[in-house]
């Protein structure tokens, strides 16, 4: 679905071959990079449409094929293309808004802006609580803590991949169940908690390791990491959930009340 048809290119190295030259001593890449920006801001190459291929942009261009994968790195880390293993480079498509602030869960806030949300859970297992998971989820350090992984999609792509703890006593039999589904909604219907509040910090990362793999993106690849920690009404800690999200997939927005 993602393909871009023969005319689509056709069109796009007409324009490229009709592009003004460039300024006198401006960094080639650069010139590529602008001509490709253009063009997705025109809408010549629409959002989830497959760019031309190095060779054919090397040709249409006249420049060297070091310079056009130098343009496509910057587009890239400026979250305007990505790159689909084995299949070449895609417009990326418009970002999904997020306000972490909100008691919306992902597949909710997702759906509500016309997407298409999927959880798939990569991993669910019974570990000892770390030096830094203990303290937040108030049990020993060593203490048996439910541990899931899982990785989630908007319209088809993977996004972002989660990794959550939490206090087994509070939630017995939580590994047996399906988590393909809102989390906080099995915690609602299945146990009688609720989320009331949330604590959530995020910075710049790079998706390295496990976090690259499983989002299917080469190591270092930019990233966000987003870091969540749920309490029920009465203060207890329901969730502890690390996420890490592509760059290009979100928007972060946040509502302020503002005082007088």
């Amino acid at each position: 679905m993602f393909g871009a048809g023969a005319d689509q290119h056709a069109g796009m190295d007409s324009a490229l071959q009709t592009a003004e030259p460039p300024a006198r001593g401006r960094l080639q890449y650069l010139v590529v990079r602008d001509s490709l920006a253009e063009e997705i801001a025109r809408g010549t190459l629409k959002p989830g449409a497959r760019l031309p291929s190095e060779r054919s942009l090397q040709v249409t261009l006249g420049v060297y094929r070091g310079t056009v994968r130098e343009a496509l790195f910057q587009l890239e880390a400026e979250g305007l293309i990505y790159r689909k293993e084995r299949s070449g480079w895609y417009v990326a498509p418009p970002r999904v808004t997020y306000d972490p602030s909100r008691p919306e869960g992902f597949t909710a806030w997702v759906a509500a802006q016309g997407r298409v949300p999927q959880t798939e859970t990569l991993s669910k297992e019974r570990v000892e609580a770390s030096e830094l998971v203990a303290p937040i989820l108030g049990v020993r350090p060593g203490a048996p803590t439910f541990f899931v992984r899982r990785r989630r999609h908007i319209d088809g792509r993977a996004c972002l991949v989660e990794h959550i703890s939490l206090n087994p006593k509070l939630f017995p039999g939580l590994l047996e169940r399906d988590l393909d589904v809102s989390l906080t909604g099995v915690m609602r219907r299945d146990y009688g908690r609720v989320v009331t509040r949330a604590e959530v910090s995020m910075y710049p990362c790079a998706l390295t390791g496990a976090q690259a793999e499983d989002l299917r993106v080469k190591s270092g690849t930019p990233g966000l990491c987003l870091i969540r920690t749920c309490f029920d009404a009465a203060g207890a800690v329901l969730e502890y959930d690390q996420e890490f999200w592509r760059h290009d997939i979100i928007r972060i927005s946040l509502a302020v009340a503002m005082q007088a």
